[in-house]
């Protein structure tokens, strides 16, 4: 029984984020063909909310549709180090179209989401306009945007952990 209500005590207060506090980031990239980032004229500009420590990185990942989202396949994926990181938006360039931004802080660096015994996430997750509140995986038209020629897109992005 106590270890019920000790296990209940922790998701309550990560659920709740009891205790945590919340870093700036401040980054401008283009993202190119190569996946690679290189600071130029942007159209997109992301507001990430919630980073709950300076410690390890931030996964951007840019979907296309369902499918790619799905298949954990993204079209685009920057990884920034979250100590060369100042202020709080993370701005790029994308090509006029449909799509959807997922956001893994990676305290641990390794570049992909970590799970506990019960099969819940232990880092922090967030997506493009959206805060996921249920426990599966969202569906990616919960999160997805628009961007059209000649306009600047602003995305906020609440980190929630569990």
């Amino acid at each position: 029984m106590k270890r019920i209500i000790l296990v209940l005590t922790i998701v309550l207060t990560s659920f709740f984020g009891i205790g945590y506090g919340q870093i700036n980031l401040l980054a401008e990239f283009n993202i190119d063909t190569n996946n690679k980032a290189f600071v130029n004229e942007t159209n997109v500009k992301i507001a990430i909310e919630g980073v709950r420590s300076e410690k390890g990185k931030l996964v951007i990942a840019i979907f296309k549709d369902q499918e790619s989202f799905e298949k954990r396949k993204p079209i685009k994926k920057v990884v920034l180090n979250k100590s060369e990181i100042k202020g709080n938006e993370i701005a790029f360039k994308l090509s006029p179209g449909t799509y959807g931004i997922s956001v893994l802080d990676d305290e641990n660096e390794n570049n992909v989401m970590d799970y506990n015994f019960f099969k819940m996430p232990k880092e922090g997750f967030g997506f493009s306009n959206y805060y996921h509140k249920g426990f599966s995986k969202p569906h990616f038209d919960t999160f997805r945007f628009e961007i059209i020629d000649g306009t600047i897109k602003i995305i906020d992005i609440r980190l929630r952990y569990l």
